[in-house]
């Protein structure tokens, strides 16, 4: 198991009452996903983790770059809605 994405007393204190936080409980390589559908599931794991608020709170306050934090995915600081796969984007669009 790794150890826990977000630092400092509020994890700290989570432990102690016993609370769990998936972050902790999880590789940590899911919160900093290259493939889209890892990052949803980083996302929904977040739903459940009672320091989700704090943690988003404190991701943008020190403008992590990029990552899955509080539920969410930020790239350069800012929560952005959707991580766009590896690649170039098509010129046309995919024939159905």
């Amino acid at each position: 198991m790794s150890s826990s994405l977000i630092s400092g007393d509020f994890v700290i204190a989570a432990h102690r009452s016993g609370e769990a936080i998936p972050c902790g409980e999880f590789d940590a390589d899911l919160w900093f996903a290259e493939r889209p559908e890892h990052v949803d599931v980083a996302k929904a794991l977040c739903g459940l983790c009672p320091l989700r608020e704090q943690c988003l709170a404190g991701a943008l306050e020190r403008r992590e770059p990029w990552g899955v934090w509080g539920g969410q995915l930020l790239l350069d600081g800012a929560v952005i809605a959707h991580k766009r796969g590896r690649g170039r984007p098509r010129k046309q669009p995919a024939a159905a």
